[in-house]
């Protein structure tokens, strides 16, 4: 029994001293610990990989890309200077994404404007040849549409009761016209009405006999555009027998829009070519433009007169026109690409180079454009002469942007201001709603950087951290580029920013957390490799 009883108090006295020794073990206060952060400097930062074709690839050691297993390169990281919501371009990348730039100068304004049309006949030449004495006629010397003809060559022989009686007049008062010279010269007379020449009135008078069938003769050079009449036809006096142009000179005719008006006046040189003769071009001067838009076509008619002696031009050819015009007004701004502008609606940016001597550095910019030169653009506002901006890979340049999270064509985050510097702003509803006694002209500024972590607990953590800071009023750290985006008022210290986040265990690309900290971690977010 005694032994029972001995063995019981050895039991309890072993539960009441295992009791103590977990209550010390939970309830002990350790010396109280040091915060050490480790503040990293130019010379110790740590090298970032980047792929050249997927500049959002963001590794700590060499290797390939996850994404198209191409070699990494080294990034620069020397931006301290630089405006931290700039794209960050290698030397390797940027000739990769064919990504050119050209500095910004002043040149002459000249817009080209392009016109099509037709070459037509010149109207105040086109002539009816009718007949100026009434009968039948006989024979036609002229038979087809497009026969060519001269000024007194023969028409057609007509035969015409009228003109055998004024033939007879004439012979008679021939014979007597010195007695009565009055008769005489009214019977000519009476054949000059009727568009006889003084050569045919002199040879009637010379054969002293009555011709039956008369010659109706031109009386204009061109080209037959229509034959009205046919042998055996009864005439009269002032009937059309054939239509006449005379194409020594012809009309290019051609259709502008009432965008182009305001860049066409009269007088100014157009060139212009034709299918038929590829590789000549003709050359005339404005003549006319019609006061009227047509209801229908919403066009209006633009005339030049061309000199047309070859023979060249003919009715109803297709032609092509171009006028350039210099716009005087604009005489003193800058001429961009047009490939250098992105469009977005009513604004239009551009990417300009950040003077970089490793790297290639590109900030978005908003500017305001005049109108359009061909393919060129007139700089209203938000360009300076010498700055050099991105002219070909554009898209390419905005894409990296994107996938940075940083300012671009389709996620504006920064207003520019009209001299060409920037002003960061933000979304003014979610700020003014997250303090509604800041003022709308406190600055807010935007920056990205290098967090280090794995996992959604440590998106959370440092997020959190980061937004412990007060004047922060954005922070989202994205997951796979390990870059975190804050945006804070001035007067928040950047540095205090980063201090938060290493406390919270989480290294930046500016300070590093403690190895107690970090070893405190959940083992889903330990970041370091071992060694």
């Amino acid at each position: 029994m005694k032994n029972i009883f001995s063995s019981k108090i050895f039991v309890y006295s072993g539960l009441v001293i295992s009791g103590l020794l977990m209550g010390w073990l939970f309830f002990h206060s350790p010396e109280k610990h040091v915060e050490k952060l480790e503040i990293i400097s130019p010379e110790n930062k740590s090298t970032i990989w980047t792929c050249a074709m997927h500049p959002q690839i963001r590794m700590h050691e060499p290797g390939k890309c996850p994404i198209c297993a191409m070699e990494l390169i080294p990034l620069n990281q020397n931006t301290d200077l630089i405006d931290q919501s700039a794209v960050h371009f290698t030397r390797e990348s940027a000739a990769l994404a064919n990504v050119q730039t050209s500095v910004v100068s002043k040149q002459e304004p000249i817009i080209e404007v392009r016109l099509y049309g037709k070459i037509q006949s010149d109207e105040r030449l086109l002539q009816n040849q009718v007949a100026h004495f009434s009968g039948r006629i006989e024979k036609l010397l002229v038979n087809f549409t497009g026969e060519s003809v001269q000024k007194g060559q023969v028409l057609a022989l007509i035969y015409s009761p009228e003109m055998v009686t004024a033939q007879q007049e004439l012979l008679e008062a021939g014979k007597m016209r010195l007695a009565q010279p009055e008769i005489y010269e009214a019977a000519k007379e009476r054949l000059r009405q009727w568009k006889l020449s003084e050569s045919q009135i002199t040879n009637l008078e010379n054969s002293g006999s009555v011709k039956d069938n008369f010659e109706l003769v031109s009386t204009s050079t061109g080209v037959v555009t229509s034959r009205r009449v046919n042998v055996g036809d009864y005439i009269s006096r002032g009937t059309v027998l054939f239509d006449i142009a005379d194409l020594s000179r012809v009309w290019a005719m051609f259709d502008a829009y009432e965008s182009d008006l305001p860049f066409l006046s009269k007088g100014d040189k157009i060139s212009f070519s034709v299918q038929a003769l590829p590789g000549v071009n003709f050359e005339g001067n404005i003549a006319f433009i019609d006061p009227v838009i047509d209801a229908i076509t919403r066009v209006a008619k633009v005339r030049a007169e061309i000199s047309n002696q070859a023979g060249k031009l003919k009715p109803e050819m297709f032609a092509t026109g171009m006028i350039s015009a210099n716009l005087n007004e604009y005489r003193n701004n800058l001429i961009i690409p047009g490939s250098a502008v992105l469009w977005t609606g009513k604004r239009s940016v551009v990417y300009v180079k950040q003077q970089v001597s490793e790297e290639l550095v590109f900030t978005i910019r908003e500017i305001e454009i005049g109108p359009m030169l061909g393919e060129s653009y007139v700089v209203i506002n938000g360009l300076k002469e010498g700055e050099e901006i991105v002219t070909q890979g554009t898209f390419s340049v905005d894409a990296a942007a994107q996938l940075e999270g940083k300012p671009s064509m389709m996620n504006p985050q920064t207003s520019p201001e009209k001299d060409g510097s920037k002003k960061e702003v933000s979304n003014q509803n979610e700020r003014i709603n997250a303090n509604p006694l800041q003022s709308e002209k406190s600055k807010v500024l935007s920056v990205s950087f290098d967090v280090s972590g794995n996992c959604e607990m440590c998106k959370d953590r440092i997020e959190a951290a980061a937004k412990s800071v007060k004047g922060v009023s954005l922070a989202e750290w994205d997951i796979n580029a390990k870059k975190i985006h804050v945006e804070y008022e001035a007067t928040t210290s950047l540095m205090g920013i980063h201090t938060a986040i290493a406390k919270a265990g989480h290294d930046t690309d500016k300070v590093k957390t403690d190895d107690k900290t970090y070893s405190e971690l959940p083992e889903c977010c330990l970041y370091r490799k071992e060694n």
